[in-house]
């Protein structure tokens, strides 16, 4: 479904814009630009909170065999019965924390990111979350929790930082709510921030740790992990 941009409030509007220009939006993936690896997309969603925008997380179940913990916008791989990537991303966010695609209006598409580590080429779909409902872990085994971050927090230059993977990967990362986020969801937030114009300055020389945590892996006996993009 869909609605007159004329009734989506004023600090919407530039990163509809924004969306709109494939220069623009090239920019957001150019360090690590799609391959043609498997397909796989996730949902940035952006509501209106009580203070300006505010944008939707899933933190990721501690159980997992992989990136357990982590903060993440819903999605993962597509499906053969997916239409599209816009099918993929609105699917995945339904089924982990149950958005409804009728009360969401795609704004646009990101360029696939890639993934080295795992083969995905990641699209990110930017929607506004227009009938904005209660929403949760639909299943615990996957989302421990649904949080809806204010940008205001987000772009706090306090918890802006920029972290270094034992990899070699480098990249943007937030502090938010006891946890980091970093990698391929902070990449593309940072990107959907720089979209709207809702970035503020800070101190891009400042670097933190990734916490110890994040950099697990175990295996999980007769429990397969759905498929879906790595966190970097």
């Amino acid at each position: 479904m869909s609605t007159s941009a004329d009734a989506r409030p004023g600090w919407l509007r530039p990163l509809a814009a924004a969306l709109a220009s494939p220069d623009r939006v090239e920019r957001v993936v150019a360090l690590r630009p799609g391959v043609g690896g498997r397909a796989a997309a996730v949902l940035c969603l952006v509501a209106a909170g009580a203070d300006g925008p505010e944008v939707l997380f899933v933190e990721r179940a501690a159980t997992l065999r992989t990136h357990a913990g982590q903060i993440a916008f819903p999605g993962g791989a597509a499906d053969p019965g997916d239409v599209d990537l816009v099918d993929t991303a609105l699917r995945e966010a339904e089924e982990e924390v149950g958005v409804r695609r009728g009360d969401v209006d795609v704004l646009g598409l990101l360029p696939p990111a890639h993934v080295a580590v795992s083969g995905f080429d990641v699209t990110a779909v930017v929607g506004w979350w227009r009938d904005r409902t209660r929403v949760g872990a639909v299943d615990a085994r996957e989302v421990a929790s649904v949080p809806v971050v204010p940008v205001s927090v987000l772009t706090d230059p306090a918890r802006r930082a920029s972290v270094r993977h034992p990899s070699g990967y480098t990249g943007p990362a937030f502090e938010v709510e006891g946890h980091l986020i970093w990698g391929l969801t902070a990449h593309l937030l940072d990107g959907v921030l720089d979209l709207a114009g809702w970035q503020r300055p800070w101190d891009r020389s400042r670097q933190v740790a990734i916490p110890a945590r994040y950099l697990t892996s175990r295996p999980v006996p007769d429990r397969p992990e759905p498929g879906g993009p790595d966190a970097h």
